[in-house]
């Protein structure tokens, strides 16, 4: 049986995640509260703000600015894009 959630983000009842996807407390509240689809918007995301940024996601400063980032994204006031991210055209 797929297990529903209220999305944080996308702001619908949506297919949720099938365990946390990250510890602690942040990944407890994402697995409560974010969509499968929302996730993979986060990946995404994720992806550009380490390739914009030279992040390392191995340091300890990367790891807390990805962390910091996620918890915006999901649930505070949005993750902005890396300065001077501009999307390839597909």
């Amino acid at each position: 049986m797929t297990r529903m959630v209220q999305c944080a983000l996308l702001g619908v009842e949506a297919e949720g995640l099938d365990y946390a996807p990250y510890p602690g407390e942040l990944g407890q509240r994402i697995f409560d509260r974010v969509s499968k689809q929302a996730w993979q918007q986060w990946l995404a995301h994720q992806t550009s703000l380490i390739n914009e940024n030279r992040l390392t996601p191995i340091e300890p400063a990367a790891r807390k600015f990805l962390e910091d980032e996620m918890d915006k994204f999901f649930f505070g006031a949005g993750s902005e894009k890396p300065a001077g991210f501009v999307p390839q055209d597909d």
